[in-house]
């Protein structure tokens, strides 16, 4: 019954990083806090990314040799099983498993019955909105329908079954039931999600008895692999030539003369002192408005000022629990949420990219210039600078993460509050960078039905659960520009799977539409964990003339979906309604592909429909009457 369970290095930041529950081969494991890493963990160096997020930096579990060479006691990130309670599924008794009942390379068994069966752990959890996750407390559920009297009579605490009954069907076909002599309590899970006054244990299972906080949040239990048990926070950058050496104002070209007006206003010595507290975030906020600059460039400023990074307030904490500071039970300090486009977007945009080992970036274009034909002519002209990346680096780093909602109290990666390092993982790929006339984008988000259109989408978002964690990505308020970049990174990502040879959930977007940084693109690569580079499919596909053939046929399917009528003239649908004209048949991607997790989406802005005119609309039509005059003759 030997067997070894595999976790990649990749996913120890995402999917299956610190807090995550993670199941394998029919067993269960909960990923433990960076304070229990082995010291031979790899080094990940990104200076820019740790300035941002005030790390020392950052660190990779050791990868793991291939499978003919790794040994049973090799170093890695530690997991440890959750649930502890699991059952037979033959005798259907219940064992509470403990460490030192574990075998290296066995997976449990049932000690009663002949020949061996192996325990499968218990589909239900606890969770709390501090962060915390326990084993549900079976003992008491058994007995929660007898007086307080009647259940302290029973002493054994352990000796259960989990019944199953071929009279009834789902979850009342369970139960719980005490072993215990003269007991026989026992309670169906008909009603087992939910709350029901159990007590949270204030802690995770990876952490000690005396880590424990006093918790007096409301506990919920929920099956294991729901998604309200895991929220990782995790932010991403990619490896330019800017970030090596440089930090402030100079790196990224901002305006000095607006960085002059900063130092010069009379709250500037006040926030250098007050940074980081609830009056240094109203501080922020008087100077942004007097002076007109943004939290990236404060940040900067700040940062060079003080000699340490400094977390960019309001973006990412405003109106949250614990934004002030406090955090309910101490569960940590809300995280940065650092704005890394702009750097990013000026490497891009740049008139001759520069060009490193891990950034080897050249402009290219659509191979349109001096057609006239249409729909080509339409398309060179609503289409700018296309930038083609040989080859990327990116550093994605794990802070921590929270439970329930993503807006409840943050859990940092070591749960003893005593390291700077964050784990982190470097990956590499390509990627096809473009963007769109700056001119005609700008003439269309002023249309008053664009604008109407959006409008009703931020009025959705500001109602939102996820309203501060989009922030991070849409800056202060929810511009056209950026649902309709964000929608065509996905369109293209889908027509590019085709082509490419990626699949979809290979691939992965970065929209840069900030308007306050006159950002106008998006960022389409593969960037795979286990490989030193991929194999320059994509590269290939966005050479001329295959993109623009690309971005045709994707403007072409995009114009319809199997779900039409009904998903074109959606008028709200996703998670707290925040798309619109967008579902599976036509738009969504695989979460991890996407930077807002599938939210604010609208496939009318791209091509039109429902009298909102859609940037592409005028590709669409063209192309049409080509194909019919094709046809006609």
């Amino acid at each position: 019954m030997s067997r070894r369970l595999r976790v990649r290095q990749a996913q120890t930041v995402l999917p299956f990083g610190v807090g995550a529950v993670f199941d394998i081969q029919g067993e269960s494991f909960v990923a433990t806090g960076i304070g229990d890493w082995p010291r031979q963990r790899q080094e990940v160096v990104s200076p820019r990314l740790a300035s941002r997020l005030g790390a020392s930096g950052f660190y990779a579990a050791p990868p793991a040799p291939d499978d003919r060479f790794d040994h049973q006691d090799a170093a890695g990130a530690p997991y440890i099983r959750f649930p502890s309670w699991l059952f037979c599924g033959s005798c259907r008794r219940m064992a509470r498993w403990r460490v030192a009942d574990e075998k290296p390379g066995v997976p449990p068994s049932c000690s009663g019955c002949s020949p061996l069966r192996r325990l499968t752990p218990m589909r239900f959890v606890q969770i709390c909105a501090g962060g915390h996750l326990g084993d549900v407390d079976w003992w008491f559920w058994a007995h929660s329908r007898l007086d307080p009297a009647a259940r302290q009579a029973c002493t054994t605490r352990e000796r259960l079954r989990f019944d199953v009954s071929e009279r009834a069907t789902g979850l009342e076909a369970l139960s719980v039931t005490c072993l215990a002599r003269g007991c026989g309590a026992s309670r169906d899970l008909l009603d087992v999600l939910g709350t029901h006054g159990m007590r949270c244990s204030g802690r995770n299972p990876w952490q000690r008895l005396g880590e424990a906080a006093d918790c007096i949040r409301p506990v919920q239990i929920v099956q294991r692999t729901a998604g309200n048990v895991y929220y990782p926070v995790v932010s991403s950058a990619l490896d330019i030539p800017e970030a090596e050496g440089a930090t402030g104002v100079d790196a990224v070209g901002w305006d000095e003369l607006l960085a002059e007006r900063v130092r010069a206003s009379d709250l500037w010595i006040p926030l250098c002192k007050e940074a980081g507290t609830a009056r240094g975030l109203l501080y922020r906020d008087l100077i942004k408005e007097d002076t007109g600059a943004d939290d990236a460039l404060l940040d900067a400023l700040l940062a060079e000022e003080t000699g340490s990074p400094v977390p960019p307030g309001p973006i990412a904490s405003a109106g949250r629990p614990g934004a002030s500071g406090e955090t309910g039970d101490g569960g940590g300090d809300n995280p940065v949420v650092p704005d890394m486009s702009r750097e990013e977007w000026a490497a891009f945009m740049a008139p001759t990219p520069p060009a490193t080992r891990d950034f080897a970036v050249r402009a290219t274009g659509l191979g349109l210039d001096g057609e006239r034909a249409e729909p080509w002519a339409g398309l060179r002209k609503r289409v700018g600078r296309i930038v083609l990346a040989d080859r990327l680096r990116e550093v994605r780093a794990l802070q921590g993460f929270r439970r329930v909602s993503p807006n409840e109290t943050f859990v940092p990666a070591d749960t003893k509050r005593q390291l700077r390092w964050l784990p982190a993982v470097e990956v590499f790929g390509e990627g096809v960078f473009l963007t769109l006339d700056e001119e005609a984008l700008r003439s269309w988000e002023q249309d008053e039905r664009v604008v109407r259109r959006v409008s009703g989408m931020s009025e959705d978002l500001s109602r939102s659960f996820q309203a501060d964690r989009l922030a991070a990505v849409t800056g202060a308020t929810l511009s056209p520009r950026f649902v309709l970049l964000h929608t065509l990174a996905h369109l293209l990502i889908r027509q590019l799977s085709f082509e490419s040879g990626y699949a979809t959930a290979s691939l992965r977007e970065r929209v840069y539409a900030r308007p306050e940084h006159d950002q106008f693109g998006v960022l389409v690569y593969t960037a795979a964990g286990d490989a030193e580079g991929t194999l320059g499919g994509l590269v290939q596909q966005g050479e001329p003339p295959q993109l623009a053939e690309t971005l045709l046929r994707m403007t072409e399917a995009a114009a319809w979906c199997s779900a039409d009528p009904l998903c074109a003239e959606h008028t709200g649908q996703g998670f707290d309604n925040l798309n619109r004209a967008a579902c599976h048949a036509c738009t969504l991607l695989p979460e991890t592909s996407c930077e807002t997790g599938n939210a604010l989406l609208d496939r009318t802005l791209v091509v039109g429909g429902g009298q909102v005119p859609g940037y592409l609309e005028p590709i669409v039509t063209a192309a049409r009457a080509a194909a019919a005059a094709a046809a006609g003759e």
